[in-house]
């Protein structure tokens, strides 16, 4: 069972997303949870508080965007509750899965000399972040085909099955946090450090050149939903799974640090700057 705020202010903004984008991103953040342990997601339950003067139109439309990517995975919408907010959209969603007994993937099975993957590409969400906090030109008209990773987030629920099913996965984790943040997850409960490097890291393409993802969006900007992985190295571990794609960024070491290297081979310590609730900003 995994629950997930998404705040107004927080998550998301009325101006700049549509509400079926926020229904969408709400549940993904939940079932992103469910994948990264390689379960199957059951059920999810919704709290929601609603400001008095929203349209019903807006929260028809919040459904259609949640429902939607409800249906494509066959999960039920089998309850939740709904009161009015004092200020802005509040969404609380708990997500239910199922995995065999005894066969859910930890962030606790990393061990040295296994090596470090990720689906997909990082540091698209972050970007779009950027340009909308910075009241870019395109402003809140930022093509969302353009950002997937920001505006319709998949979550990996086949790729975090067939990790399980083949016991490729040591140890996994949701990139919700960003890379240095989620990554420090793993190393912190495995009791183990990591070395990955930079030119590996897969880096978002977001279409116009002034758009293009850098290496410290995809280090530290959160919100991909891809899913950060452990596998031994004697372990196959396929390029691509389904039509997503895997690659490898580094390795797990005896250590407790996480060290970034470079293309020159100089390594420095990547500290976890990722998002946190509370951090002095």
């Amino acid at each position: 069972m995994t629950t997930d705020f998404s705040l107004e202010g927080i998550h998301f903004r009325r101006e700049w997303h549509a509400p079926e984008v926020i229904g969408h991103r709400c549940l993904t953040r939940g079932m992103s949870d469910i994948a990264a342990m390689g379960g199957q997601p059951i059920a999810a339950f919704l709290s929601l508080a609603l400001p008095r003067n929203l349209p019903q139109r807006w929260v028809d439309r919040f459904f259609d965007g949640l429902l939607h990517l409800a249906d494509a995975f066959q999960l039920a919408l089998a309850g939740g509750d709904v009161a009015q907010s004092p200020g802005g959209v509040m969404a609380d969603i708990v997500v239910v899965g199922s995995v065999p007994n005894g066969k859910a993937i930890r962030r606790s099975g990393a061990k040295p000399g296994d090596h470090i993957y990720v689906t997909g590409d990082l540091g698209g969400s972050a970007v779009a972040l950027k340009l909308l906090l910075a009241g870019h030109r395109s402003g809140r008209k930022l093509r969302p085909a353009n950002f997937p990773q920001h505006f319709h987030p998949q979550p990996r629920i086949a790729v975090g099955a067939f990790l399980r099913k083949t016991r490729t996965a040591s140890a996994m984790i949701d990139l919700s946090d960003g890379l240095s943040t989620d990554l420090a997850h793993i190393c912190e409960e495995s009791g183990v450090g990591a070395e990955i490097r930079a030119e590996a890291i897969p880096l978002a393409s977001v279409g116009k050149p002034d758009h293009q993802v850098d290496l410290q969006s995809a280090l530290h900007g959160g919100e991909d939903y891809e899913l950060l992985f452990t596998a031994p190295g004697s372990r196959r571990v396929p390029s691509q799974i389904g039509e997503v794609p895997i690659t490898q960024i580094g390795h797990i070491t005896m250590g407790k640090r996480v060290i970034l290297m470079n293309e020159q081979d100089v390594g420095i310590e990547l500290r976890p700057a990722g998002w946190e609730h509370f951090k002095p900003r």
